[in-house]
């Protein structure tokens, strides 16, 4: 049977039915709609005003491509200017394929390229040394952790590093909800009440954050990168697959083959959940040590990174989770460290 044409156009055969409307359209008309989508997003939300010098988390993965991608289209339109800002976590074997992809995708769009390293930023300390520390710790899962907080440290020195005033990262509607599924899974109330909305507004000195893409479905993401013909990196971290999220994403999967909507009524929950004022979390501090926002005396990253430093590397993933060491010296209780929203998140 023929495909029908176009609902846009009505010229050319549609190449696809949009997974949620159900809308045949040829492939210019989906990737023009989804451009649109994307312009709204940003415009309606007041995401980057114009004149804005916006940093591309760019892992060299689908979501962040499409992102840089999508960005470069809308600049004029936007008035906004772009640089790249890639992480190197120190992963061997894994890495250096992802950062070679996003190299390619530069000169390519011609936009400018900064590299920063975890092993330069954190006093030599890679994912790689992050695993051997913990190994034998029971929890395997632990690395995503360390490198979800490190990555967003990572990130946000990177992109002052480029003089940016705002970061985007490439998050989609799927990414966010197994967020906000992880979060009611842990009981996580404080991410919950943080967890709405298209970003921050780089409160303590941060610069603020969005995610355009934040709407987007995983299936159209990947549907425009195949149509605009992009170069990505597909592989999977290597320490992935012990991940939380997995679990989440494998029961997102389950209730959209269900309830199609499941993955944008999860999103849009969390714009719209309200907690009690006894549930929202205390007002955030200052780390002691480098001046980053913190729910202690200590910011998650400088918190991660004290321990490794020490030998004791400590965790604590959700409420009620104790951490891999849980007493400090002399029996003090340590500072616990909760796993960042970001988990395990394949791209920026």
């Amino acid at each position: 049977m023929p495909a029908p044409p176009c609902a846009s156009c009505g010229k050319a055969r549609a190449a696809l039915r949009r997974p949620r409307s159900g809308q045949a359209l040829c492939r210019t008309c989906f990737c023009a709609a989804f451009e649109a989508e994307v312009l709204h997003t940003v415009v309606a939300g007041r995401l980057l005003p114009r004149g804005a010098v916006v940093a591309v988390g760019a892992s060299g993965g689908k979501d962040s491509t499409v992102l840089a991608h999508v960005l470069r289209e809308l600049a004029p339109r936007l008035g906004i200017s772009l640089q790249l800002v890639a992480v190197d976590e120190g992963i061997g074997g894994y890495r250096d394929a992802a950062l070679a992809a996003v190299r390619r995708q530069a000169a390519r769009w011609e936009l400018p390229l900064t590299v920063v390293a975890y092993a330069d930023l954190f006093g030599g300390w890679t994912m790689d040394a992050v695993a051997r520390s913990t190994a034998g710790s029971g929890r395997s899962r632990s690395c995503c952790t360390f490198c979800g907080v490190l990555r967003r440290r990572a990130l946000e020195e990177g992109a002052r590093l480029v003089g940016a005033t705002h970061i985007v990262t490439g998050h989609n509607a799927d990414d966010m909800a197994e967020t906000v599924l992880m979060n009611f899974l842990r009981g996580d109330v404080g991410r919950l009440a943080r967890g709405g909305g298209l970003g921050s507004a780089g409160e303590g000195g941060a610069l603020p954050r969005c995610r355009p893409l934040q709407l987007a479905s995983q299936k159209e993401v990947v549907l425009y990168a195949h149509f605009r013909r992009l170069d990505y990196f597909s592989e999977e971290c290597v320490y992935a697959p012990e991940a939380f999220r997995g679990h989440a994403r494998d029961l997102l999967k389950l209730l959209e083959a269900a309830r199609p909507s499941a993955v944008l009524d999860l999103v849009h929950s969390a714009e719209r959940l309200a907690l009690a004022p006894s549930a929202r979390p205390p007002p955030a501090r200052t780390c002691s040590r480098c001046g980053a926002l913190a729910s202690g005396a200590l910011c998650q990253a400088c918190a991660l990174l004290d321990g490794l430093d020490r030998g004791r590397p400590r965790l604590a993933i959700g409420k009620g989770r104790r951490g891999l060491d849980e007493m400090g010296p002399r029996g003090a209780p340590r500072e616990q460290v909760q796993a960042p929203a970001s988990e395990a998140v394949p791209s920026f």
